[in-house]
């Protein structure tokens, strides 16, 4: 049953009644050619339903993010939806009422006149409490076909909100809503958003909501790591001016992988205990000091900054890194390790994670898809080996399931990267990490295909750094010339000046070398930098001048 919606609202005008115009359930189901689940696509529900303190009965939810007391009811206003329909008319058959994943269907509440803490009494019996506003994910993006739509709901202020059930009982369409109780009128629901998402650096408004009970664990936890952070960094500012730049790690653990790929775990010898100073994010580098005075940066697989694994493939043709920490390195050693940086950014926009892994590429990604599967995002590895014999960390890449496809080069089976990119799903987000030939088919394929930079992520672990010799005028160090060789990075001829001068990936993966360029010319390498980054600053570890050119460190 669906009562008919109000033809003129004022979303202004204060909340005091409201009418439920639709109550709506849903299985979860697999998102049409995702390998994602959701319960985003509800059906109107004839007579009286059912509430308990976890939701309405039938109602089904994806609990990874969704569902749970403080979920436990979703509403929506539906006076939103002619609005959408005009911002993208080329979806508006997609925005209706229940498009959002909403159990109530309301014309009048809204995210401006809604506050966290707020009790509403439905019909005869039951009392819900606002709990939280909602915090869209991709999903959105692919229920509606709109990129990105997931951001726009709360730079508008139209995500919809959660109630916990504080009273449980039966609800229709028609029942009468009314507000029993607001405690906290300052806070809005577009007013949490407000410093949820646009102002996140108000400490002073990061304490006050991190104090405010009533607001689900969800949001409020958020605001209670940014109060912890704040103070964390207070904290680390001070310590680093006596911190060392390198920390001793023991070798704990050596593995032979594969007969060319062996594994490492490294073990702080003086753990830090600050937990703001040890989480890492997927696609840390570590910079190791080998012992033959070599420097070399490594992806982390897993870990944190006390203790994280690393996979070294022996190479070829190696200059000493890789052959030093497959001969001379032993379980019981103390190496030094220097800044560890994350350099993959959370694309939780992207409907699909496509990743294209050549050999020991995995290292860089292994444990990313590994979390995708985790909070069930849909995501795809094409992993290229040599042989079945060369695949490192195998129980882990075989617990992945579906969300590996292996091409064994020796069975003749072939990674065509054309068809990857050419046939990926609509709103994707491409990873590439592997040896230089599939790092420059992956360049050509996006670009072939369309691809902007955004959506793509190239993970190099060789760059070519040579090139012919250049100056470089470091405008904010007295204008100091320095020489760069044939065969030296700007990063080298900087650090030998200079002593503050950060880097990590030493690739162009992660951005830790940027400088900023104010005159003169650039040969531009690395993947770190987006074409408007390059106008004014280039990659010091792997980027060169052009002649001469003026920068800024």
């Amino acid at each position: 049953m669906t009562q008919e919606q109000p033809k003129e609202v004022d979303l202004d005008a204060p909340f005091t009644s409201d009418v439920v115009l639709e109550v709506r359930t849903g299985k979860v189901k697999p998102l049409a050619g995702l390998k994602a689940h959701s319960a985003i696509y509800k059906d109107v529900c004839d007579g009286p339903v059912t509430v308990t303190n976890m939701g309405l009965e039938g109602d089904e939810h994806d609990y990874t993010f969704h569902g749970g007391l403080e979920k436990a009811v979703h509403g929506y206003c539906s006076s939103h939806y002619a609005t959408w329909r005009d911002e993208f008319p080329e979806s508006a058959e997609h925005f209706v009422p229940g498009g959002f994943g909403e159990n109530l269907v309301t014309a009048r509440m809204n995210e401006r006149n809604l506050c966290i803490g707020d009790i509403i009494a439905v019909g005869d019996d039951v009392l819900l409490q606002v709990s939280l506003p909602r915090q869209p994910c991709f999903k959105l993006n692919h229920r509606f076909q709109v990129k990105n739509l997931a951001v726009q709901t709360w730079k508008k202020s139209r995500t919809g909100w959660y109630y916990r059930v504080l009273q449980p009982g039966t609800i229709k369409a028609g029942d009468q809503i009314r507000l029993v109780q607001r405690k906290h009128p300052q806070w809005t629901i577009e007013r949490i958003q407000e410093y949820l998402h646009r102002k996140e650096n108000d400490d002073a408004m990061n304490e006050a909501l991190a104090e405010i009970e009533e607001l689900g664990a969800e949001s409020r936890n958020q605001f209670k790591g940014r109060v912890a952070r704040q103070k964390a960094k207070e904290r680390k500012a001070q310590a680093e001016k006596n911190a060392p730049k390198w920390r001793d790690f023991k070798v704990v653990e050596k593995k032979q992988q594969t007969p060319r790929i062996m594994s490492f775990v490294l073990e702080a010898v003086e753990p830090r205990t600050d937990p703001d100073e040890v989480e890492l994010w997927s696609g840390a580098h570590a910079k190791i000091k080998l012992g033959n005075g070599l420097v070399r940066a490594y992806s982390i697989v897993d870990g944190d900054k006390n203790r994280f694994q690393l996979g070294i493939a022996l190479e070829e043709n190696s200059r000493g890194g890789s052959r030093h920490m497959h001969e001379d390195v032993k379980v019981g050693d103390v190496i030094q390790v220097g800044a560890m940086t994350e350099a993959i950014a959370f694309q939780g926009a992207a409907s699909e994670h496509i990743f294209v892994v050549g050999g020991i590429g995995v290292t860089a990604f292994l444990s990313l898809i590994e979390y995708f599967k985790k909070i069930n995002y849909s995501a795809v590895m094409h992993y290229a080996v040599r042989s079945a014999a060369d695949i490192p960390f195998r129980d882990r890449i075989e617990a992945l399931g579906d969300y590996v496809v292996i091409y064994d080069k020796s069975a003749g089976q072939r990674l065509d990267i054309r068809s990857i990119v050419k046939n990926r799903t609509w709103n994707s987000h491409m990873y590439f990490c592997g040896p230089k030939s599939l790092m420059e088919e992956g360049k050509r394929e996006t670009k072939a295909h369309f691809m902007p930079d955004k959506e793509v992520h190239f993970e190099a672990f060789e760059a070519d750094v040579s090139g012919d010799p250049f100056e470089a005028v470091v405008a904010n160090k007295g204008g100091k010339v320095l020489k760069v060789g044939e065969d030296e990075t700007l990063l080298e001829a900087l650090q030998k000046e200079f002593e503050d001068v950060a880097s990590s990936c030493s690739v162009g993966n992660c951005g830790t070398c940027r400088v900023g360029v104010t005159g003169g010319r650039v040969d531009h390498r690395g993947t770190a930098l987006d074409e408007d980054d390059k106008a004014t600053s280039m990659l010091a570890c792997v980027s060169r001048g052009i002649g001469r050119i003026t920068i800024e460190i």
